[in-house]
């Protein structure tokens, strides 16, 4: 199969999959575990646990695909999407349901890094435009997904919902994870072979060297803590922007929804036209403006009240958020060593989670401190010093 045929497949295997997986996560999930009878405490667990399981493994299992070739690894991910939510159909306590969540954590972590590997394979000069377009598409499936999960629950208060609800949402989820499952069995190309390790104890070796090379390597390391970084700004506002808009705005849940919609519907747009210009003109003068346009407008946040300056400063973050993202994971690309896509994409995978999990729990830690406006300062502050750090190590060619 040709790169053109095949990246098409992919980005539809990718839409299915996060489809999938966020109609099992929000709102459904948070609110399956206040059925169970879970305090806060615990629902954040609930809700966090998988970012977790990315944390710890979406290094090894991109590693891995260096060796064993990228579609094996990416089945290995989607029969986790296929088949993990009917697990949930066994769950009457909220610790069982931790587990299963965790459990579930795998189908990311495995598929995520692969998948970018997959697409830096076959997109040859194309990277940051094909990534971009992959990332895209997925966070469609994302936004999708979420709302069928609430249509599923029928509008119903915490107080009606049923465990038959529960189920039938988690069965759906399931039934879009196996079209995935049956979309790569089909469509995604066998053509990786990577020469096949003599032992286990080579196949170990090759793991380790590829995991040193890419762990080793500054500038690596540099960019993806660019996109952390700018993920942590990502997890905060996905924390606090609803919260903010209507209890210090004065802004209606309407339209604190739409604030968060119109920043990501932005990022989708804008994505793939930033991805094609760091192809032909360089990613770090895209991704050192994404930053700085991310910071300045993270800053001006508690500045504002009224609807539209805070849309504003969303489609502002928005348009930051599409430079550094179309460009960052292609910049590792171009770093590495093709044999090592793999574990460039786990370890970019990695700190991008890490950034994501960071960013609610500090804004958290400083608001309840120091209020919003000398939160966001500080983390915006995070951001710009960052920006230096990133122009001296890393150059590009």
């Amino acid at each position: 199969m040709t790169p053109s045929a095949a990246l098409p497949a992919l980005c539809s295997v990718g839409f299915f999959a996060r489809f999938s997986y966020a109609l099992a996560r929000s709102p459904v999930l948070p609110l399956f575990a206040l059925f169970l009878g879970a305090g806060p405490e615990v629902i954040g667990i609930t809700v966090g646990i998988s970012t977790v399981t990315g944390i710890f493994f979406k290094l090894p299992a991109g590693a891995i695909s260096d060796i064993v070739g990228r579609r094996r690894m990416i089945l290995a991910g989607l029969l986790v999407f296929a088949f993990v939510p009917f697990l949930y159909l066994l769950v009457t306590d909220y610790r069982l349901l931790i587990g299963i969540r965790f459990l579930h954590g795998f189908a990311t972590a495995i598929f995520g890094p692969v998948a970018m590997a997959l697409v830096m394979d076959l997109a040859g000069g194309k990277k940051g435009e094909m990534l971009s377009w992959f990332s895209s598409l997925t966070i469609v499936g994302t936004l999708l997904g979420a709302p069928v999960g609430g249509f599923i629950l029928n509008g119903a208060t915490p107080e009606g919902l049923t465990l038959g609800a529960f189920q039938t949402a988690y069965v759906v989820s399931g039934v879009f994870g196996i079209v995935s499952l049956l979309i790569a069995l089909r469509w995604l190309p066998a053509q990786d072979r990577p020469a096949k390790p003599r032992s286990v104890k080579e196949a170990y070796r090759k793991l380790l060297s590829g995991v040193r090379e890419v762990a080793s390597d500054r500038r690596v390391l540099i960019t993806s803590k660019m996109e952390g970084l700018q993920n942590m700004t990502v997890g905060a506002l996905e924390a606090f922007l609803p919260i903010y808009a209507v209890t210090v705005a004065g802004l209606s849940m309407f339209q604190a929804g739409l604030l968060w919609g119109a920043m990501i519907l932005v990022t989708i747009g804008v994505k793939p036209l930033m991805g094609r210009i760091s192809d032909r003109s360089g990613r770090r003068p895209l991704i050192v403006a994404g930053m700085l346009l991310c910071a300045f407008s993270f800053a001006a946040i508690p500045l504002l009240g009224g609807f539209i300056p805070l849309l504003a400063a969303a489609l502002v973050f928005g348009v930051g958020e599409a430079l550094v993202t179309s460009s960052s994971a292609a910049l590792v690309g171009d770093l590495c060593r093709e044999k090592n896509f793999g574990a460039a994409m786990g370890t970019f995978g990695t700190i991008y989670d890490i950034g994501h999990a960071t960013g609610p729990i500090l804004a958290g830690v400083l608001i309840a401190g120091y209020g919003y406006l000398h939160s966001f300062w500080i983390m915006a502050a995070i951001l710009l010093l960052a920006v230096p750090v990133f122009t001296m190590i890393v150059r590009e060619g």
